[in-house]
């Protein structure tokens, strides 16, 4: 079994499950729900950490995801990666820049990247980006999530790691453009790279330090703000402190169990959206019916009741709506 080999941290199947998840084909679906059931029953409130990396295109994420994977690595942990890249306007698939920059990746057999094409969705993360998490943590020991970061992917990503770090350019954006755009809500680590540039980094800084502290959030936790320069090293150890705090943090009264049941609340709520539409999630109730469902389920597969929703719906679309 392909779940039970991932499990048991085979490499050969990590591709072959990725492979299998992306696969649109409707002779593959009912064999990728079934792993992916699998794989969500053994590690929806388990496993290994997950971290994403988002933040404006150019601002260095790729050249700091390179310097965190050779200092795990350092550590002899092995490293998962999916970097969502941005599509080709010829084939739609992923361009793939991420597997060029990130060079620890390159002949390491403890690194495996993955390259995703972010589409034709919105907030820049591809469909199976949710399905390649699960893989990779069955897997390996750390995971980690790198996005395009333009539009709405610091939400979406936030729906899919336990840790969001954020990533700053020094002298990039003013605090009311960062608020504005929701952005100061999302992080629970905020990284201003480049600070080998000095005073414009340290005003970065206190900027974000100052509009973090007034950013409204649904947490008592405080993100810090580091100065790191990920092309010399520079601030790496506070960065991992600050991002091994937060998981100390998750860990304590429930916390990470609550994150990972949101990412799963809101993986099933876009899924079906984006299935049926706003009109086709109404026939069967609307969205305070699958919230309903979601709350009498906690700890349900999310890929399985998604299934079973959406064969509720169009059921539901079927009989007029009738209930």
């Amino acid at each position: 079994m392909l779940a039970k080999r991932l499990l048991a941290r085979e490499r050969d199947a990590v591709a072959e499950a990725l492979n299998l998840v992306d696969d649109r084909r409707p002779v593959s679906r009912a064999e990728a729900l079934a792993l992916l059931v699998a794989l969500e029953e053994a590690l929806l409130f388990g496993g290994p950490p997950r971290v994403g990396l988002s933040g404006p295109p150019g601002v260095g994420k790729s050249t700091l995801l390179d310097a965190l994977v050779r200092r795990a690595r350092a550590r002899e942990q092995t490293i998962g990666i999916l970097a969502v890249d941005p599509s080709s306007p010829k084939s739609g698939g992923a361009l793939l820049g991420d597997r060029v920059r990130v060079r620890a990746s390159a002949r390491d057999p403890g690194v495996f990247l993955r390259s995703l094409a972010a589409r034709d969705r919105l907030g820049g993360l591809a469909e199976s980006a949710r399905a390649g998490v699960f893989v990779l943590a069955a897997a390996f020991d750390v995971v980690f999530v790198e996005t395009v970061g333009v539009g709405q992917s610091e939400a979406e990503v936030a729906d899919l790691v336990d840790t969001l770090v954020w990533v700053a350019q020094p002298g990039a954006g003013d605090l009311l453009q960062y608020m504005k755009a929701g952005v100061l809500e999302l992080p629970d680590v905020v990284a201003v790279n480049k600070s080998d540039l000095g005073a414009i980094a340290e005003r970065t800084a206190s900027e974000l330090a100052a509009g973090l502290s007034l950013a409204e959030r649904a947490e008592d936790w405080s993100p810090p703000v580091v100065r790191i320069s990920a092309r010399d090293g520079g601030g790496l150890a506070e960065l991992e402190d600050a991002v091994a705090r937060h998981r100390a943090w998750l860990a304590e009264a429930g916390r990470l169990v609550a994150r990972r049941r949101r990412g799963r609340d809101a993986a099933v709520r876009d899924f079906l959206v984006r299935e049926h539409g706003r009109a086709g999630v109404e026939a069967a109730g609307g969205l305070a019916a699958i919230d309903e469902r979601l709350r009498r389920e906690p700890d349900a597969s999310g890929f399985a009741l998604g299934a079973r929703l959406a064969e509720e719906i169009e059921a539901a679309q079927r009989s007029g709506g009738r209930r």
